[in-house]
């Protein structure tokens, strides 16, 4: 059977493949290096949900930022510069018709201060005003008044035997606004996590291609050797063809990666908010060395650090409050307002506080409950219950997190072995893998033993860089689950945004 036309089919298509690989190559010289820490650099400026947390923290601190400037001494002035007014109406006491005519200007000027300590106010209010009253009453001819007044007094209202609802409003809020920056350092470390995952998805897909166009290399020298024996009838045909189909393997192993290169690396872009049309290539070196992790400090310093335990305080810290609010319903309640003030008029307006006359004022109101039954009693059933489950929920997490930094350390463990069999696998391929590439070249071994051989190596490398990823991403965890970087033997610190 004539096999001319595969050859030439195969070396149309291996040229074809080639300029392939060149336009992809080309473009390498528009590159950008990116290791791993410019990576989070990066995705700390455009990852979506470190931009989304940090929303959240700007909502938080505008809204801390108003309920402070509420308890700051309040100025206003509320103004009626015109008012005019003609009612025809009966006086039932004196069985008489009269008509009132009246034009009046006023204006309030008012200082009011809250009391935090207390959740009372204290308020000066001044309100001035002028005045041109007519009564004409039938029978009894016309009455006529125009003066000026002024009516200074002091307001104190205090309520009693009730929760300080503005403290509570206050405690709330700034637990609302840290629990926000925590949020945004548990995205910190969730997001150091996700990139240092995708960044290494990255850099096996490079390996993978590098391996592949070693491959190529290897089977495109073979190749041209078994072609010249082949020419030279030292070799059947047979190897030739295999020769061929394991070049042409070789081609479509380089296109497949590349593909899978472009890939992961959008995927990368994308997290960490780069340009999907920018050109990059990481900067890394995979290595590792034997990191020494003390066990019971891990679990020590963790439970003192771990932000997810304070979140859950917090939340413990908010049902208190809402405890509160569940107790103050249907509640024995009392209001006390004090008035302390002077009033004057006069037609002159510079005499108007001639003969004052003091205005005070005392109320005090009762809320007395006497039956709901029993509304408020079940209702506050109802938070306990969910407050017991919460402290158990805060027990159950430390549970949790002693036993993920247990299995993180045996994890850690036992990766340095596996790291040291790896490099020993890698070194015994490239051995076998030389030795039977001779045994080829001098016609000892077929083509598809040799394809073997290769795949071995190329898998053993593979190995060893997952091998070294793993242990990176091991020791990882473990510093987002202790806050405690053991590489560095230092603690982890997050930069809160605050005000």
């Amino acid at each position: 059977m004539n096999r001319l036309p595969v050859v030439n089919f195969f070396r149309l298509f291996s040229f074809g493949l080639f300029g392939l690989c060149f336009v992809f190559n080309s473009s390498v010289f528009a590159q950008t290096p990116i290791s791993l820490s410019n990576a989070l650099d990066i995705a700390e400026l455009g990852s979506p949900s470190i931009r989304r947390s940090l929303l959240n923290i700007e909502q938080y601190q505008h809204s801390l930022r108003a309920e402070r400037a509420s308890l700051k001494s309040r100025f206003s002035l509320t103004l009626d510069p015109f008012s005019y007014s003609r009612n025809r109406q009966f006086d039932e006491q004196f069985s008489q018709w009269f008509t009132n005519t009246r034009v009046n200007s006023s204006g309030t000027f008012q200082v009011e201060q809250p009391i935090l300590k207390t959740d009372g106010s204290i308020g000066l209010f001044n309100t001035f005003g002028w005045r041109n009253n007519k009564t004409d009453i039938a029978s009894f001819g016309e009455n006529s008044n125009k003066a000026f007044s002024n009516n200074l007094y002091l307001v104190i209202n205090q309520p009693l035997f009730t929760y300080n609802r503005r403290q509570m409003a206050l405690d709330e809020l700034e637990l609302n606004y840290e629990n926000a920056n925590l949020d945004y350092a548990i995205q910190r470390l969730a997001l150091e996590k996700t990139i240092t995952s995708q960044f290494f998805d990255v850099y096996l897909a490079q390996l993978n291609l590098d391996i592949s166009r070693e491959e190529l290399e290897n089977t495109s020298k073979n190749f041209e050797i078994i072609k010249i024996k082949v020419e030279a009838n030292l070799l059947a045909k047979e190897e030739l063809y295999q020769a061929e189909l394991n070049f042409a393997n070789a081609q479509l192993s380089v296109q497949d990666n590349e593909l899978g290169l472009a890939n992961a690396e959008e995927l990368f872009k994308r997290e960490i908010g780069m340009n999907l049309d920018e050109n990059i290539q990481l900067v890394t070196e995979l290595d590792a060395a034997e990191v020494i992790v003390d066990l019971e400090k891990a679990i020590e310093y963790s439970l003192k650090s771990r932000l997810e335990l304070r979140q859950r305080q917090i939340n413990i810290d908010k049902s208190l409050f809402e405890m509160e609010r569940t107790k103050s319903m249907n509640e024995f309640r009392a209001d006390l307002q004090l008035t302390l003030g002077i009033f004057g008029d006069n037609e002159d307006f510079g005499q108007v506080y001639n003969s004052p006359t003091s205005n005070p004022s005392v109320g005090l109101s009762l809320n007395i409950p006497i039956w709901d039954w029993g509304e408020r009693n079940a209702r506050i059933q109802a938070q306990e219950v969910s407050l017991k489950s919460q402290k158990l929920e805060l027990k159950e997490d430390e549970k949790q997190i002693r036993m993920d930094i247990r299995r993180a350390y045996r994890s850690v463990q036992t990766q340095m072995p596996r790291i040291e069999i790896a490099r020993k696998n890698v070194e015994n391929a490239e051995r076998t893998y030389d030795i039977n590439n001779e045994r080829y070249i001098n016609g000892d071994l077929s083509g598809i033993d040799l394809n073997q051989f290769q795949t071995q190596l190329s898998s053993k490398k593979i190995e060893l860089a997952r091998s070294l990823i793993n242990y990176k991403t091991q020791l990882l965890d473990l510093k987002i689950l202790t806050l405690y970087d053991w590489e560095k033997q230092e603690p982890v610190s997050i930069a809160l945004p605050r005000d």
